[in-house]
């Protein structure tokens, strides 16, 4: 009979969903290794997404609030991130327990087993084993849906904790009835203002037997940053009670109505809708294999790449806009979470290709955002823009929808706002548009924002062109070009640049801050916009053919800062982390499609399983999935923005796709459809080529008596001029190079090229003498990675700001700090001062205490100032302060200072347990 109805309602399934594709998710993928997913219940692009929490600690592995090999569940909560870097969300968090109420999570939480432990798409159930208590799952776009099932007699309670994981900024409970409750919860992590409204509601009546708050107006309201209430209840062996939970970003206004998504207290018919929900989208894809695990695979990847964008309005279009004012949406429905720069490369595209509509409620999105906030996001999260990652690839988004012809958004108002964010002086672009590249003295990962911005500035030359604008297409398109500025075709490598010219002892192996998570070999290939300049500049197919090979086939290590994110090493191609996800595919740009299909098919078969670790990295919000969305249909869209896709061997022999809501094609009349839509759209690109810069050289930035300076260029028929100025000389005076020449006070070296073609951009370096011949002993060693390029950093009248990661700044980890310094001779000493920096969020923490002695012998010191610090090891901003130490007139020549370390990161900090570092830049004795 059981067998019978399992058949009745498969049978039911197929006729009401058509083929059941959702049946294939697997939504355990990605939670273990470094995969940072979750496995809870969420429809399409919804608000909710209900899952179980077993991490509180902000941990790398825990972003999801979810790691498999977890043993203790503290609670569901109705928010989380899928794949993410960096921890947030986990907002409203409810969890069952029986006996007397408790809010230690370590007392609420509970024990569980993965065998009782079941998720699929829209659905999730786990038993709790501390109280044998069985929890079921599901949700609507903007309610979570709980089931809560008592193996036993007795108190049933339900806790809500607002301090769940995030800092509770504001709390606010409201008890409307016995079964209704209203929530605020305004919270701070990685969004820094973050607002959820939520509504309440249990099918039973329910009393409040515990509260926690710091403000009581009476037992119907409570509020503050300590807020958390317990709601009981007498129950029977296997009686349920239920929850539903509506969310809104706006007010209690918008989660009453959004709660009337779910009516009524059907739980199986909630999971059913959400089902329904999934097959619609999951069917925009059809793929069919007798290989269960690869099915598994590739619907999980296309279910991952669907979590997100997060639909964030009431049912009623009103949303929480980036000025935190409430506005409605018109026309268009308004998202968040958008972690462009992981998601332009492949998810996007695909949404461009199966989603349209989406994409361009996603752009209206934009628009609104500029609008609102002054920008285009970033990496927006919850109506805040968290500036995580580099670049302004929002452009990428709407210069691939116009390319691909989408309509619903004005052009007009996106090429504006596209326009805005790129002429803005902030993050580099003030030297990026002066100088045509930026080096390693104007901002932190210098080469990536170099190269991210030039195919950025590419898309934008697209849409101008698109909308006839002539003088912005041009001015684009040079700017897009400004990669070239950074190319070494010495050592055929996309290098940093520091002062003028190449940075010292460069090792593509190297994870640095002058890449974004990634090193030399990683960033290499990224010229999406001109690939066949690319290949020029390496000196033509068959050597760009040998440098891929080479990157491919190269020790499988890095070296350098450890990076968590560098991960799926293939050679030194990192599938793991996205600067490398197109680059199997610049093989058929030269004629080698073999080798692109091998490339691809060796990384769809070794970095994707159907397990838990079954990610090689971070999710990333469906780009890694997206990769292998795109890559196992055999198409590939290198750069965004064109209508040009790349094409491999499919990896399923039977591969069906539905575009705009149509009928499903096979993917060979798809390809043919795109191939012919490029074709017809193709636009020849004229524009001029740019003159490279020169490279300006010189043994170090800082020098005793005199310095040499050599300038260069890379091209034989260039002409260079140059100009010196200095305190003596501050008249602009250009004259043309012909050999290398001294400086002997602090100068600025000024210099362009010109020839046949035209002029570069003009570039300077600065030269400083160091303000006395003293010498420095450090007895402490610094990390390889933050040397500021040697001991005389320290003490070279060169002053690091609060952008420590451009180098200028030395650190020392897990040790104190001590030096000392020669004045070569016996002098009258004043005042003594060093300067130290915090980042607490980068483990950088001022030293404890810092000691000063003097000595005439270097053998005897004595100390003579002892300063204690002053810095809330909590405060989170980066600031940099100067200790000083005035003293009475001391005669000595020998000066030692001593910093002590923080020690270990404290239970509070998110690198618990870790090793802090000391940052010390400039020393000074007068």
């Amino acid at each position: 009979m059981r067998q019978f109805l399992l058949l009745i309602f498969s049978f039911f399934i197929l006729n009401l969903f058509g083929q059941d594709y959702a049946k294939n998710v697997n939504p355990f993928i990605g939670t273990g290794g470094h995969g940072h997913t979750f496995p809870g219940a969420t429809v399409p692009h919804g608000m909710v997404q209900l899952s179980p929490d077993t991490r509180i600690d902000g941990s790398w592995d825990g972003c999801s609030g979810y790691y498999y090999d977890d043993k203790v569940i503290y609670g569901f909560s109705h928010t989380h991130l899928n794949g993410t870097g960096v921890s947030d969300f986990g907002d409203i968090m409810l969890m069952p327990t029986m006996g007397n109420p408790s809010f230690d999570n370590k007392i609420y939480s509970s024990t569980f087993s993965h065998k009782n432990e079941k998720a699929s798409a829209g659905f999730y159930s786990v038993k709790l084993d501390k109280d044998n208590i069985d929890v079921r799952l599901t949700s609507s776009a903007r309610v979570g849906f709980q089931e809560y099932t008592f193996n036993k007699n007795g108190q049933a309670n339900i806790i809500l904790d607002l301090n769940h994981r995030d800092k509770l900024l504001e709390g606010e409970v409201r008890i409307i009835d016995d079964k209704t409750v209203e929530i605020l919860r305004r919270s701070e992590a990685w969004a820094r203002n973050q607002y959820v409204y939520a509504r309440l509601e249990f099918n039973v009546p329910m009393k409040i037997n515990l509260a926690k708050a710091n403000e009581t107006k009476s037992d119907k309201l409570y509020r503050g940053t300590e807020l958390a209430l317990s709601f009981s209840k007498q129950v029977k062996k296997s009686e349920k009670i239920l929850v539903k939970v509506s969310l809104s970003p706006t007010d209690y206004d918008g989660a009453k109505l959004n709660m009337s998504e779910i009516k009524g207290w059907d739980f199986n018919k909630t999971k059913l809708a959400a089902e329904k929900l999934w097959n619609t989208e999951l069917s925009k894809i059809q793929i069919t294999s007798e290989d269960k695990d690869k099915l598994a695979i590739f619907y999980t990847a296309l279910y991952h790449t669907m979590i997100q964008p997060n639909i964030a309005q009431d049912l009623d279009g009103k949303y929480r806009g980036r000025d935190n004012q409430i506005h409605t949406a018109e026309g268009f429905d308004y998202y968040s979470v958008f972690s462009l720069w992981d998601t332009f490369r492949a998810a996007h595209p695909l949404y461009t290709l199966i989603d349209k509509k989406r994409t361009s409620d996603y752009i209206n999105t934009f628009i609104k955002q500029f609008e609102q906030g002054g920008r285009l996001p970033v990496w927006e999260l919850a109506s805040n823009e968290t500036d995580c990652m580099i670049g302004y690839h929002s452009v990428s988004v709407i210069a691939d929808a116009m390319k691909d012809g989408i309509k619903g958004f004005d052009y007009e108002k996106a090429f504006e706002a596209s326009k805005s964010s790129a002429m803005r002086d902030v993050l580099g672009l003030k030297a990026y548009k002066e100088n045509g590249f930026i080096s390693v003295d104007d901002d932190s990962e210098s080469v990536s924002k170099t190269l991210e911005y030039a195919y950025d500035d590419w898309c934008i030359a697209q849409m101008a062109q698109i909308l006839n604008k002539k003088e912005d297409y041009a001015y684009f398109m040079k700017r897009s070009q400004n990669w070239k500025n950074l190319f070494n075709y010495k050592t055929g490598f996309i290098q940093p640049k520091k002062n003028g010219g190449w940075l010292k002892n460069f090792d593509p192996k190297e994870v640095t801050n002058n890449y974004t998570e990634a090193n030399g070999w990683q960033y290499n290939f990224f010229v999406p916009q001109d690939i066949p300049g690319m290949i020029e500049a390496f000196g033509g197919k068959e050597k760009f053919e040998a440098k891929l090979d080479e990157m491919f086939n190269s020790e499988s290590k890095t070296t350098g800062r450890e990076q968590a994110d560098v991960t799926g090493l293939i050679g030194q191609y990192a599938h793991g982390n996205e600067p490398s996800h197109h680059m199997a595919y610049l093989y058929n740009y030269i004629g080698k499609p073999e080798k692109t299909e091998e490339k691809v098919k060796f990384i769809l078969d070794n970095f994707y399983k159907n397990s838990p670790d079954g990610l090689i990295g971070n999710e990333d919000c469906g780009q890694m999935s997206a990769w292998y969305v795109l890559s196992s249909i055999g198409l590939y869209k290198v750069t965004p923005g064109s209508d040009a896709w790349q094409t491999t061997k499919p990896y399923f022999n039977n591969i069906k796709i539905k575009i705009d809501g149509k009928k499903a094609e096979n993917i060979s009349e798809v390809i043919s459809s795109l191939n012919n839509f490029s074709k017809k759209s193709e636009v020849k690109n004229d524009y001029p080529q740019i003159i490279t810069v020169p490279i300006i050289e010189a043994e170090s930035k800082s020098f005793q008596d005199k310095m040499k300076i050599e300038i260069s260029s890379q091209n034989s028929d260039d002409v260079i001029y140059y100009e010196v100025l200095d305190p003596d000389n501050s008249n602009e005076n250009f004259k043309i190079y012909s050999q290398p020449f001294n400086i002997d006070k602090t100068s600025t070296i000024k210099s362009y090229i010109k020839n046949k073609t035209g002029e570069s951009n003009i570039i300077s370096a600065k030269f400083y003498k160091k303000p006395s011949n003293c010498s420095i002993s450090i007895k402490s060693e610094f990390n390889p990675q933050y040397s500021a390029g040697g001991a005389d950093a320290l003490i070279d009248g060169i002053y690091g700001d609060e952008n420590w990661k451009k180098g200028e700044w030395q650190g020392y980890q897990s040790q104190d700090f001590e030096a000392i310094i020669d004045l070569k001779q016996t002098k009258k000493i004043t005042e003594i001062s060093a300067d130290f920096l915090q980042d607490s969020r980068s483990w950088i923490m001022m030293p404890t205490k810092i000691d000063y002695y003097v000595s005439n012998n270097n053998k005897e010191f004595f100390l003579i100032k002892s300063i204690t610090t002053d810095i809330d090891p909590k405060h989170n901003d980066v600031l940099t302060k100067k200790y000083t130490a005035e003293i009475f007139p001391t005669e000595a020549r020998y000066v030692k200072i001593k910093a002590y370390n923080f020690g270990k990161l404290p239970e509070w900090h998110q690198g618990f347990g870790g090793d802090a570092f000391i940052f010390i830049d400039e020393i000074e004795v007068k």
